[in-house]
């Protein structure tokens, strides 16, 4: 009892994932005795995780697929397809914590043979995963709130390989942030809180709490301003709905334990229940937000008035389609219902569209 209090006044956050693990073995050893239930709440808070993240990496796989292969691709869906990697890389990621979390608390060989090796590379690519999703949600809302701000300077002087300029060095920088933080900063100085350490966490905040935060809110409520306008004469683009979504989801499910996690580095929480406690509340609350991502972009995509002709590859294709292309839709077909003479119109449309089509050839995007 008094080393497990020992333990829990000395011990903050590190990686996540390690301190919870460590908590978790002297969890198990302490439950054994006094609190059996724990045991069970915190595996079924790890199968919730593992459950929610297979879900989610079907989603990202078959988004992946489309955008990939299947989908002409643009300045948006560059960073779609990106965020949507991240997202299956970080779910991939949780999906296997979970399972090592699981036979920590219940396993037959919680001390497997390279332990702590395998958290620690697994704890690199979560946190990459992490840091870049964020950054591509971060800079895919900003891009579009450009556009809405400054539309001419968009059209004319955008850079046409920004996104993957972008896209590059955003994940660039979560991967560089991501091995500062674990290899830096390992668990014995996480302990002492080394002015290192505390310089790292510092960092992570001010990525996290105080840019890529406010950015996200300005650009939402900018775009939300925006619907309001639009929604005067016509339905919004789908992407502006996507965006604002994905980033509500965000912030609500993640920052918050970001937020917490800070916290508990210099004012500790006060038992190990506390701390697996938000360990899993964080893990499951990520997970959502990356299996929320797909979905979204399936429902925002459907057209809800057709019973039919809704497939998946119909769906992506009008979620990500560009605001110059929906507006060209809409023209056609105000076109082709108030004129008889719709085969020259009809042809004018898919003229338009062919050299649209052309156009977004012409950048070189992934």
């Amino acid at each position: 009892m008094t080393s497990n209090n020992a333990m829990t006044s000395n011990d903050t956050r590190t990686s996540n994932e390690t301190i919870a693990l460590l908590y978790l073995q002297d969890t198990v050893s302490f439950n054994e005795r006094q609190v059996p239930d724990s045991v069970i709440h915190y595996t079924i808070a790890a199968a919730v995780a593992m459950g929610l993240s297979l879900i989610g990496i079907v989603g990202n796989i078959i988004v992946c697929w489309f955008l990939f292969f299947r989908i002409q691709r643009n300045k948006y869906t560059v960073y779609i397809m990106n965020l949507a990697v991240a997202d299956l890389m970080l779910l991939t990621v949780t999906a296997v914590l979970m399972m090592v979390n699981i036979n920590t608390l219940v396993g037959s060989n919680p001390d497997f043979k390279g332990n702590e090796e395998f958290i620690t590379f697994l704890e690199i690519i979560y946190d990459l995963s992490s840091y870049s999703g964020m950054y591509f949600l971060t800079a895919i809302s900003m891009e579009r709130c450009i556009s809405v701000l400054f539309p001419l300077w968009y059209r004319n002087y955008r850079p046409k390989t920004l996104s993957v300029i972008m896209c590059v060095c955003l994940w660039m920088l979560g991967c560089t942030e991501s091995l500062i933080e674990n290899l830096t900063c390992p668990n014995e100085l996480f302990r002492r809180q080394t002015p290192v350490c505390t310089g790292v966490e510092i960092m992570t905040f001010t990525m996290s709490i105080c840019i890529c935060l406010p950015l996200m809110i300005l650009s939402s409520v900018t775009l939300l301003i925006a619907i309001k306008k639009i929604f005067r004469d016509r339905y919004p683009p789908r992407l502006y709905i996507i965006i604002i979504a994905a980033v509500f989801i965000f912030i609500l499910s993640v920052i918050p334990f970001n937020f917490l996690w800070f916290l508990l580095y210099f004012r500790r929480l006060p038992s190990i229940q506390d701390i697996l406690g938000l360990y899993f509340a964080s893990i499951i609350s990520a997970a959502l937000s990356s299996t929320a991502n797909p979905y979204i972009y399936f429902i925002v995509g459907r057209v809800w008035k057709q019973k039919s002709n809704n497939s998946i590859h119909d769906a992506l294709h009008r979620a990500f389609k560009a605001e110059e292309d929906e507006k060209e839709d809409l023209k056609c077909e105000k076109e082709k219902t108030s004129s008889n003479t719709g085969e020259t119109n009809s042809t004018s449309c898919n003229s338009d569209k062919t050299q649209s089509s052309n156009d977004t050839n012409k950048e070189n995007i992934l």
